[in-house]
């Protein structure tokens, strides 16, 4: 029997797994370990065929919510960790969480945060490694803030230069964006192409940025 340990997950150990595609897992939020996940068929959204549909883009303009970026990565991780009626338990953990937190002080991951009336209505957060950005979870408590939210984060990435929005999975919700999926082969042609370049991720969203985003994509709304 071997008396080798385990090798310690560790925030460095998350980005090398990132960077030839594989993230962690857990079985539920109260789940103690971790599993590496590699999908068959991987799930990204188009960064210059993103779709902004008609009424999210009123609803994006009226500046209902207030959007702001990284200013409460730990609330919105633990946002998107609660469960809901749609979604009585999710994967992020005590230990995800954790290890997230720590990226984010290492400035690779990042959050999007929608408020309404000085609460936190909604948001999303992930990771940002080259010219990739991995995009973890989403959450709402008031309806149409995770989109809002991701309307906001796919701005900054054409801003800041991204090539790739990586989902993981694809789901009705997605969607509606674009989303779609390819093989994994393809996935990993796409981010060994992207994933050593020099970006730097635009935690300041100008309004006249958004508005050009918001512009650009009336050909596909």
């Amino acid at each position: 029997m071997s008396d080798r340990k385990p090798i310690p997950l560790t925030p460095e150990l998350l980005l090398r797994a990132y960077a030839i595609g594989i993230f962690p897992m857990a079985e539920s939020r109260f789940a103690t370990d971790l599993h590496w996940v590699e999908p068959t068929r991987r799930g990204i959204l188009p960064l210059d065929s993103f779709h902004i549909p008609h009424k999210l883009k009123k609803l994006v303009r009226k500046d209902h919510f207030e959007v702001t970026c990284d200013l409460s990565f730990v609330d919105v991780i633990d946002g998107c960790a609660e469960g809901s009626d749609d979604r009585r338990d999710t994967w992020i953990n005590e230990t995800i969480r954790a290890l997230y937190i720590e990226l984010h002080a290492m400035g690779h991951a990042h959050s999007i945060e929608c408020w309404h009336e000085g609460c936190l209505a909604g948001g999303l957060y992930g990771v940002a490694l080259g010219g990739a950005f991995f995009g973890e979870s989403m959450f709402s408590r008031e309806s149409g803030a995770s989109k809002v939210a991701l309307v906001h984060l796919v701005a900054r990435l054409r801003l800041g230069g991204y090539k790739l929005l990586d989902t993981q999975f694809v789901t009705s919700h997605l969607r509606q964006f674009g989303a779609k999926e390819i093989s994994r082969e393809a996935y990993r042609s796409q981010l060994s192409k992207v994933v050593g370049l020099p970006v730097q991720f635009p935690v300041e969203l100008p309004s006249t940025a958004l508005e050009d985003f918001l512009q650009s994509s009336n050909q596909t709304s």
